[in-house]
């Protein structure tokens, strides 16, 4: 979705209006000194910086009127905190204020409720990770990351793993030539519930079936492998191996 040719929340983001620098700049000193105004101004002013943070979340399952609510919540805050006495500029300062107001909401609304205290602690946790990752240059471990915050590794882990985003088991993770693997196909399945009824239906469907085909049915339902295992068992590529599973089944049905 291109937000620039939109309406967004009541608002035509192509008619939105860019301040200069030294109008910004500007307006910042009138905010400080208390000028409603020019508050106003300075807000409507950088909406486009909430627009071009909104963009970084367009292929998230959420709705981009919400996110966009809430990266101005995120701007407001900036321009409200904004220290004008320091030489830094404004776009700098305020784009990281959105971003974390906008990653605050996706993680208070997942789908599964973690508890406040919880989040507080990955929060913490995320803060130390970024610290140690900027001094260290490499990305610490759960044990560094616990030692700092002076709490036991496993609660830094599940803390973290808590506010990570639930995956479709449908989500595709690779393309191959208008084939699509998706999360459930790295799955095993270990039939394990399966009558013998219908093992015995199965292998006699199968035997009209290609040798290979038949293997990767066999690796596939009978063994219980992913299909990652079964590419690499018979060497060839994932999507190779989704394209014969899918014409095998296909054929079964027929």
């Amino acid at each position: 979705m291109n937000f620039s040719k939109v309406e967004i929340t009541s608002v035509d983001t192509s008619k939105l209006k860019v301040l200069s620098e030294k109008e910004c700049n500007e307006l910042l000193r009138k905010t400080k000194e208390g000028n409603q105004a020019a508050r106003e101004k300075l807000i409507q002013g950088n909406l486009r910086l909430v627009l071009s943070v909104v963009q970084r979340f367009k292929n998230r399952d959420e709705n981009p009127d919400d996110l966009f609510q809430v990266g101005c919540i995120g701007l407001i805050k900036a321009c409200d905190n904004f220290d004008i006495s320091q030489q830094v500029k404004f776009s700098t300062y305020a784009v990281p204020m959105i971003i974390g107001e906008i990653k605050r909401y996706l993680r208070d609304n997942t789908y599964l409720r973690v508890s406040r205290s919880l989040r507080d602690i990955a929060y913490h946790a995320m803060q130390v990770k970024e610290e140690l990752t900027n001094k260290d240059n490499k990305e610490p471990s759960p044990e560094e990351i616990a030692e700092k915050l002076n709490i036991p590794v496993r609660q830094v882990i599940i803390a973290l793993e808590s506010i990570v985003e639930p995956l479709s088991l449908y989500e595709p993770i690779y393309t191959d030539n208008g084939d699509s693997l998706y999360v459930v196909d790295q799955l095993g399945d270990s039939g394990s519930d399966e009558s013998w009824i219908e093992e015995l239906s199965i292998k006699e469907s199968i035997k009209n079936l290609e040798p290979r085909e038949k293997m990767i049915l066999h690796k596939r339902f009978m063994l219980g492998k992913t299909q990652t295992e079964v590419a690499e068992e018979i060497g060839i590529s994932q999507a190779q191996v989704s394209r014969l599973e899918k014409c095998a089944m296909r054929k079964i049905r027929k």
